[in-house]
C-alpha cells in the first residue's frame, strides 16, 4: 500500500494528513466538523480526498466502533452517526480500502507502536478534547473489549448530586470543552469566546482564576487515573489532545495524582503519567498505523 490519507473526525474540526509508507507526513489541513448531518460529514470527507487522493482511507473517529463491519455503533460527540455504515457509505465516493477505528484507540496504537508506550506492556491513553477519549493496551495489544467499547472512559458518571446522573459523566466535567466552560463561568464570559489556548495563556500569566480551574481540572483527572489503576493496574498513563502540549496541565496532574496515592491509607502501585510523544497528531498516526496492520 502507497500513500495513505489519515483523518481524524474531531467534534469541532476534522484534521487530516497524507502519509508515506514510512509514515511520513507528506501534507496536512484541517476543515470544520459538519454538525448537521452524516450525509454533511460524507461530503466532507469525500471533498478532502479529491484535494488529497491517496491509495488508501484511514479513519479515527469518536465513538464506539466495529472495525470488521466498518460501522459507528455510537458517535460519540456525533450523534448523528449512531448507528451508521460510514465505511460503506464513504466508499460510494471514495474507491480506496477504508478502515475505520475509534479516536482512542488509534492514538493508543501510535503510542504503542511508536511513542511513549512503546517500552512498556500495559498503559492507557486518555484523550482530552470536545469530550474525553480512552484505550487500554494491555500486553502490548489493543483491548476492545466485548462489544468493541473498551476504554470509553467518557461515560463513567462523577457526579451524582443531581436528578440526571448522566450530566455529570467524565467527559461532560473533565473535557478541554469542559475545562473552557469552567474557566468562561469564572471570568463571566460566553463558553464560545473560550478556547484551551485561551485559558493555559492566562495560567502562564498566572492569572488567579486560571490557575484555579487548572488545579480543579488536575484533581478531576487525577481522581480517575487513581480509579483506572485500581481496576486495571497498568504501568503508565499517556495523556493526549491538543492541551497535552501544555507542562502546566501534566505537571499538575502528576502533583494532584501523587497526593491521592500519598493519602491513600491503603497500598496502591503508583503509575506514571506522561504526555502523548504524538501529542495532536496521535489519531493520524494512529489511524495510519490500524490501516497499515489490517492491509498489510
Amino acid at each position: 500500500m502507497g500513500k495513505i490519507l489519515a483523518v481524524d473526525i474531531g467534534g469541532t474540526s476534522i484534521k487530516y494528513a497524507r502519509m508515506s509508507e514510512g509514515m511520513e507526513i507528506l501534507s496536512k489541513g484541517k476543515a470544520p466538523t459538519p454538525q448537521e448531518s452524516r450525509e454533511a460529514l460524507i461530503d466532507a470527507l469525500a471533498g478532502i480526498y479529491a484535494q488529497e487522493p491517496a491509495e488508501g482511507i484511514a479513519i479515527a473517529m469518536p465513538g464506539i466502533i466495529d472495525v470488521e463491519k466498518g460501522l459507528c455503533l455510537m458517535g460519540g460527540a456525533l450523534r448523528y452517526n449512531d448507528g451508521f455504515g460510514l465505511r460503506d457509505a464513504l466508499a460510494q465516493r471514495c474507491p480506496v480500502p477504508i478502515h475505520i477505528e475509534n479516536d482512542a484507540k488509534c492514538a493508543a496504537m501510535a503510542e504503542a507502536a511508536m511513542g511513549s508506550l512503546k517500552d512498556v506492556e500495559d498503559g492507557f491513553v486518555i484523550l482530552l478534547g470536545t469530550m474525553i477519549g480512552g484505550a487500554y493496551i494491555k500486553d502490548k495489544k489493543l483491548c476492545r473489549g466485548r462489544h468493541s467499547a473498551a476504554g470509553e472512559v467518557s461515560y463513567m458518571i462523577t457526579d451524582r448530586a443531581g436528578e440526571a446522573d448522566f450530566e455529570g459523566i467524565w467527559g461532560n466535567r473533565c473535557s478541554t470543552a469542559g475545562l473552557c466552560k469552567m474557566y468562561a463561568g469564572r471570568k463571566g464570559l460566553p463558553a464560545s469566546q473560550v478556547d484551551g489556548q485561551a485559558v493555559f495563556a492566562a495560567v502562564r500569566a498566572g492569572e488567579p482564576e486560571a490557575l484555579e480551574c487548572l488545579g480543579r481540572f488536575a484533581k478531576e483527572i487525577a481522581v480517575q487515573i487513581f480509579n483506572l489503576q485500581t481496576v486495571l493496574d497498568p504501568e503508565r498513563f499517556a495523556i493526549g489532545g491538543g492541551v497535552s502540549a501544555e507542562p502546566a496541565l501534566i505537571q499538575a496532574v502528576r502533583e494532584k495524582l501523587e497526593a491521592l496515592y500519598d493519602n491513600c491509607p491503603y497500598y496502591v502501585p503508583r503509575a506514571q503519567v506522561v504526555p502523548c510523544q504524538f501529542r495532536n497528531d496521535a489519531n493520524l498516526y494512529g489511524a495510519a498505523q490500524c490501516f497499515r496492520e489490517r492491509f498489510a
